[in-house]
């Protein structure tokens, strides 16, 4: 006899946990069943339950996006220095603003460059863009992490010193 309620309650969970649940195989519709008149195992219902499934994939193929998409985070440049650059290239086509990048002497223009070249990559890949159409439809700079330091100044005093990252993004459509 159970001495108190929680007694009963873990042989109650016990016994829910020893008996197995085969629900998912038992309420799959019996195909096979209606077709053979015959009794069918478990295994053949699941089986011709997953082609069925499978059959319903092939019908519902997506169509090609019309954009590709590549993010640089963490990226060890200020988001407003960032964002001097990606003004530039904004709206161009990506071979011109690869171009303009290479002819700006400033240190965000190559992790600029080099998200704009794995969007267009992601594109001509994934998309199967034509990588001469594509034009930069969407580029920003989003703050990063900022790493708190310390500077350390006159009379034992301490100041802070914030390095800031950014995040930048760069979405490529075809014209």
């Amino acid at each position: 006899m159970p001495k108190s309620k929680t007694d009963e309650l873990t042989r109650e969970t016990v016994q829910a946990q020893e008996t197995p649940v085969e629900e998912t195989v038992d309420n799959l519709p019996d195909t096979l069943e209606a077709e053979d008149k015959k009794p069918v195992s478990r295994r053949a219902r699941k089986k011709a339950a997953q082609e069925a499934a499978a059959s319903e994939e092939l019908v519902n193929i997506k169509p090609n996006p019309t954009s590709a998409k590549a993010i640089s985070k963490n990226v060890r440049v200020t988001p407003r220095k960032a964002r001097l650059v990606i003004d530039l290239v904004r709206g161009k086509g990506v071979d011109e603003a690869l171009g303009i990048l290479q002819n700006v002497n400033k240190a965000a223009s190559v992790p600029v460059a080099k998200t704009i070249q794995s969007a267009a990559a992601n594109a001509t890949n994934n998309c199967g863009m034509d990588r001469s159409a594509l034009y930069i439809a969407e580029i920003y700079a989003n703050d990063g992490l900022k790493m708190k330091r310390y500077l350390p100044r006159a009379k034992g005093r301490a100041s802070h010193l914030v390095k800031r990252t950014c995040h930048i993004t760069c979405v490529v459509k075809m014209r």
